[in-house]
């Protein structure tokens, strides 16, 4: 047995996908990426929330459910993941609910469909959390160049921070990293692609002791 599940969580524009990817070359593991593009409904809701909210969220929730069943079958492998099950629950639906962009109809019948399928679900060996301020953020987002993120407003980014917050000081569930990436550069910069690979690897080592 073997570490099978690495997860990487973070905010819009954290970096979680260039770093899963970056650190699936250097491991070798295989990576299992977000499906923002391929989400037939994410640009209609950055245009209107309201509307999409509960469609876009269902979509997310049930990707990310055949990614687990992926990564239950893929025995023999290390998978990294871009973004996890829980957050799709935790930080956007009820940042999206408390904000008034979901109703208390549709977030409880989301609520059903994510508790239902929570049961076959195991948490990550090691989850990842890239944590990264506001102005970090809104760079990164200008940067990657998708049109409609750009109408993504900054109170709805401080309010998916918060809800991060709050959800990785209670999480219990594994291995938990802590990543501050706001002075990082881990795309352009060896020395800071390095120093994130030096602390995943102080964990990895760690789990594999505790077999």
């Amino acid at each position: 047995m073997h570490p099978q599940h690495i997860a990487i969580c973070g905010n819009i524009g954290s970096g979680k996908t260039t770093l899963a990817e970056k650190l699936s070359k250097h491991y070798g593991w295989q990576a299992l990426l977000e499906s923002v593009d391929d989400n037939p409904y994410l640009r209609d809701f950055y245009g209107d929330m309201q509307r999409w909210s509960f469609h876009v969220q269902m979509y997310f929730l049930n990707s990310r459910f055949k990614q687990i069943n992926k990564i239950r079958a893929a025995v023999n492998k290390i998978t990294i993941q871009d973004r996890t099950i829980y957050e799709d629950a935790y930080i956007f639906a009820a940042n999206l609910h408390d904000s008034g962009f979901m109703s208390e109809r549709d977030f409880q019948s989301y609520l059903d469909t994510f508790h239902s399928m929570i049961n076959f679900v195991k948490p990550p060996d090691l989850l990842i959390y890239l944590k990264a301020d506001i102005p970090k953020l809104v760079r990164q987002i200008e940067k990657r160049g998708r049109d409609y993120e750009y109408s993504i407003r900054i109170d709805y980014l401080r309010n998916l921070n918060e809800h991060y917050e709050k959800w990785i000081n209670g999480y219990n569930q594994g291995k938990l990293l802590v990543i501050d990436v706001n002075d990082l550069d881990f795309v352009t910069s060896i020395d800071d692609f390095s120093s994130i690979v030096s602390k995943i690897d102080l964990e990895l080592n760690s789990l594999f002791s505790d077999l």
